[in-house]
């Protein structure tokens, strides 16, 4: 039977942790917890599960997932958040698959179903496919401060049918943080991959990530909840474009500075 080494990336997740490793029990023969410096109870939570409870300095998504799967002692591993769970149906289809894996595939995108208001999105922000089981040996973590993913390069990568559950924000002020930082990284992101944010990619781009995901992935069939969902997709984009657009303006100054800094001389 093929084994996995599940990994997860922690710090101060003493709410959330418990429910996702539960997820792993008969699923995963390894189970490595890196955390961050956590000072609450996620460590004594964490060690019910496992004794492969890691320390190390944050040194930002990419880098932290990456050292978690180079701790992995088994080729497979299984990615997984501390603010999800794998579904029963999931869990199902993992212990036939490790009972009979497919043998010319390397990777497995998983889909991602989030509850946010009281209901599972199955449209706005479904079915998120993300490359969350794979061989540690056929690719590396890839990506910038955020949005940080798994890349295998030319090889065969599956699917699997049934969902890992996300249990987003517990409320809109814990979503209006992360939007802050996230959107602050993204935005650093975009400006050292030579994004640029104009007039118009401001004021186009929030209403088309509106119309992609309420319209075209059907987000009002989720009803207030899609609505709600689909609007902050929108309002992430803005401010994702207009704190790029801030950091290009200071940027412009800080060059304009040191140029008449060195005609001064």
């Amino acid at each position: 039977m093929t084994k996995i080494s599940a990994v997860l990336i922690s710090l101060n997740e003493e709410a959330k942790i418990g429910r996702a490793l539960e997820s792993l029990r008969d699923v995963a023969d390894e189970i490595v917890v890196v955390d961050s410096g956590s000072d609450d109870r996620t460590e004594e939570i964490c060690r019910r599960f496992t004794d492969r409870f890691l320390q190390r300095t944050w040194p930002g998504y990419r880098l932290q997932k990456q050292f978690a799967t180079d701790q992995a002692k088994h080729d497979w591993v299984l990615s997984l958040d501390c603010d999800e769970e794998l579904s029963d149906d999931l869990r199902r289809e993992l212990l036939e698959w490790k009972a009979a894996p497919r043998s010319s595939d390397v990777g497995y995108r998983l889909p991602r179903m989030t509850r946010f208001m009281g209901r599972w999105l199955r449209h706005a922000w479904h079915p998120d496919r993300q490359l969350r089981l794979y061989r540690r040996d056929s690719g590396s973590w890839q990506g910038g401060n955020v949005h940080e993913s798994f890349r295998i390069e030319a090889s065969p990568v599956g699917e699997f049918e049934h969902p890992i559950l996300h249990y987003t924000y517990s409320d809109f002020s814990e979503y209006l943080q992360q939007l802050d930082r996230f959107s602050t990284l993204s935005a650093a992101d975009y400006l050292d991959r030579g994004k640029s944010a104009g007039p118009w990619s401001i004021a186009l781009g929030p209403p088309a990530a509106f119309i992609k995901s309420y319209l075209l992935k059907r987000g009002f069939l989720d009803g207030l909840a899609g609505f709600v969902a689909c609007a902050f997709t929108a309002t992430s984009t803005l401010f994702k474009l207009l704190k790029l657009w801030e950091l290009e303006r200071r940027q412009a100054a800080d060059s304009g500075e040191s140029h008449r800094e060195g005609l001064s001389r």
